[in-house]
């Protein structure tokens, strides 16, 4: 028995596969199988749930991770397949716990969540934001993995991660995003050698000069390039244009050059507000000096959609509970997880036409494919027909059983 739900999710999966010729049979089946059950388990998610849920022995399910499939080229073509083709190229670490003490890569990370570094591993996610549908899609997850005699920074680290792959990312999207703490110059100058553009957040003190446009001196010597320091509190009102967005949001934008970065940038300036009525600002930059202030704003707030997807695989396809101590283990657990939720979004959220959407479950399409799990267990023990007309009815509500839309 296949509920409509599972077909669909059997379809994608089945048709994205296909189309990658560095996936071959057998592991395409495993890969059906193993989405299906990070789709439909409950609770924790490692080799021993696999076995109870799933067709294959736990053994099979531990040896199997450890050749490392192209989740790239099939999330890749999920997006390509499934998404509007309007996308940013969005990166950002999260911190993954983990026990023990020989599973490489541990260390000690930033957590987000706990405002402190702790002991566990680090992954560095690289996903599409599609920004005409408000989403992310995950592209690939890499184990941040510093060694003994590393020589490296953590930008150079992180940096190395994009440009590796970045004839596969340039066919998505020439435009990378992430948080102020990639603005910096080592980052900004690997992303640019790549062929992308960058768009970031700057710090609230940053060093900017605005850009000489007077007349030559006539003195000896190189001839002046930049003019006085930029004062975010008091802006050259002649040099910033104001720009209002399509929402009323007032913005100041500039060509200036900074000096951190030691590049001219186009700067947004935004001034905000807090609770108690006390103005501030912000200030977001992007390397394509001619791209205009509305969409640089609109494109890094969109960024926000990576943590979405961090925060869905942790709490319901598993991404903190490999057991593993095999890096490509670990790398199959991480990228099944987030894989998953591609699949879930593109099967029960992009097929549904825009006006009708709610906002996204996977608590929801957890619940669904789990009774779907259950059903077709009892079905297939108890030799009944679930196609059947006078049986319809049954199977979709408990399908839906347990559900917040039900």
């Amino acid at each position: 028995m296949t509920t409509k739900g599972n077909y669909l999710c059997n379809l994608l999966i089945i048709n994205t596969l296909s189309n990658i010729s560095t996936i071959d049979k057998w592991r395409q089946t495993f890969l059906l199988e193993t989405f299906i059950l990070f789709l439909s388990i409950k609770g924790r998610i490692n080799f021993l749930q696999l076995e109870r849920y799933g067709k294959y022995s736990e053994q099979r399910y531990r040896q199997l991770p450890s050749y490392r499939d192209d989740f790239l080229s099939f999330n890749k073509e999920l997006v390509r397949t499934q998404g509007s083709g309007h996308y940013v190229i969005a990166i950002d670490p999260s911190f993954i716990t983990k026990a023990g003490k020989k599973t490489p890569g541990l260390g000690y990370f930033w957590s987000g969540q706990a405002g402190q570094a702790k002991r566990g591993l680090e992954i560095t996610g690289i996903a599409a934001i599609d920004i005409d549908h408000h989403t992310g899609f995950h592209l690939e997850a890499v184990q941040t993995i510093i060694k003994e005699d590393e020589t490296r920074t953590l930008p150079a680290i992180y940096a190395a991660i994009i440009t590796q792959r970045k004839a596969a990312l340039l066919a998505v999207s020439k435009v990378v995003i992430a948080d102020a703490w990639f603005s910096k110059r080592s980052f900004v100058d690997a992303m640019l050698d790549s062929g992308f553009h960058f768009i970031s957040r700057l710090r609230d003190d940053a060093n900017l000069k605005y850009l000489y446009s007077g007349e030559p001196t006539g003195k000896r010597g190189r001839p002046k390039k930049h003019g006085g320091k930029v004062e975010p509190n008091n802006l050259d009102k002649d040099v910033f244009a104001l720009v209002e967005t399509r929402d009323g949001t007032l913005l100041h934008t500039a060509l200036v050059y900074s000096v951190s970065l030691e590049r001219n940038v186009r700067i947004v300036h935004l001034q905000t507000s807090n609770d108690k009525g006390k103005t501030g600002y912000k200030l977001y930059f992007c390397t394509d000096i001619e791209m205009d202030a509305a969409r640089i704003l609109h494109y890094y707030r969109s960024r926000f959609q990576i943590e979405f997807l961090y925060r869905d695989a942790k709490q319901h396809t598993g991404l903190n509970n490999c057991q593993a101590r095999s890096e490509n283990k670990l790398h199959f657990q991480f990228n099944a997880a987030l894989s998953a939720i591609n699949i879930a979004k593109a099967v029960h959220w992009i097929s549904i036409p825009r006006e009708q959407r709610k906002a996204f479950s996977m608590n929801d399409i957890k619940t669904m494919n789990h009774n779907a799990l259950l059903l077709e267990r009892f079905f297939t023990m108890f030799g009944l027909n679930p196609h059947l007309t006078k049986n319809q009815k049954h199977v979709k509500e408990l399908i839906y059983y347990g559900t917040i839309a039900a």
